[in-house]
């Protein structure tokens, strides 16, 4: 630990004091939390990826002035930080189906929750990883079945109710593959494993790695999730660094008002002693560090460091 990281937390116990009977969350996050190690299981969004072939890529662009402001700015202008001190981005998004998603009901049932119907509550719970990345090494169109589910809660005891079930197949890690990752054969989810997960145990929600639930021609696993009011995380990543249980998942999602679908972050938060990941301890996140070099606009719109 740096000097300046162990002021900090000397300045930190110094301000709140745990003591073994607070039931503030503050002492939970100071003695358990800030030592936690963080791994992000999301995919970045960018014009090139793979996307469900009914839909088409991402457009980014700089961001253009909508209206004249007197004497600074014209509109149509693109803003720069030579000449007005910042810069901004335009996404023309084709779809909210994009990326590393969170899938409310709405998308498929037309009395289901939009993503702006999800409650606060999404916000942290237990996480269950389940791993089918041998089977899936062996056949790639694998699905997931209750016997792995079985075999998973005898190693490790039931599934908490209300967890999210993550469904490991390491697909993600041919995300650079762009056609290949949405083809046929891809790993998915049974639908007696979707049943009974959520009949049975109760879970929040189960996410995975391709871009859509399983390979059958009427996606009989979305279709039963949305119009059971179900949601479904999609386009997942970095389950290999994450332990199969004991951790939580901090949910984030974007809120437009009657979304069908939610561009996603998803953060699994793992014991202290765990081996992948990053604590709060480490890289505090306030100063952030700055890039190698300034940032520039490429062809495809993206801003990079380039010297």
């Amino acid at each position: 630990m740096t000097a300046r990281l162990a002021l900090l937390a000397l300045a930190a116990a110094a301000a709140w004091p745990a003591r073994a009977d607070d039931t503030s969350l503050w002492a939970l996050y100071d003695s358990t939390l800030r030592n936690a190690k963080y791994i992000d299981l999301t995919h970045p969004f960018a014009p090139v990826q793979p996307v469900w072939p009914g839909f088409a890529n991402a457009t980014v662009r700089p961001a253009e002035a909508g209206r004249t402001i007197a004497g600074t700015v014209e509109k149509g202008e693109v803003f720069t930080y030579e000449k007005h001190g910042f810069v901004a981005t335009a996404y023309d998004l084709p779809t909210d189906q994009y990326g590393t998603q969170l899938d409310p009901p709405a998308h498929w049932n037309p009395r289901g929750a939009t993503i702006s119907d999800l409650p606060a509550t999404y916000t942290l719970r237990p996480l269950a990883v389940i791993d089918i990345s041998r089977a899936v090494a062996r056949d790639e169109g694998y699905h997931l079945q209750v016997a792995d589910i079985a075999a998973w809660e005898a190693k490790h005891g039931r599934i908490p109710e209300g967890a999210v079930v993550m469904v490991r197949s390491d697909w993600s890690k041919r995300w650079g593959e762009t056609e290949r990752f949405r083809q046929k054969p891809f790993p998915g989810v049974g639908l007696a494993a979707l049943q009974f997960l959520h009949r049975e145990r109760r879970i929040l929600f189960h996410g995975h790695e391709p871009l859509d639930t399983d390979m059958t021609p009427n996606l009989e696993g979305e279709a039963w999730l949305m119009h059971n009011n179900f949601a479904q995380a999609e386009g997942v990543a970095n389950l290999d660094k994450v332990p199969e249980a004991g951790a939580l998942i901090a949910i984030g999602f974007a809120k437009p008002l009657g979304g069908t679908g939610g561009f996603a972050r998803y953060v699994a938060i793992a014991p202290p002693g765990w081996r992948e990941g990053v604590s709060v301890t480490e890289r505090p996140g306030a100063p952030l560090p700055e890039q190698a070099a300034p940032l520039r606009r490429g062809p495809d719109g993206v801003m990079r460091p380039t010297p």
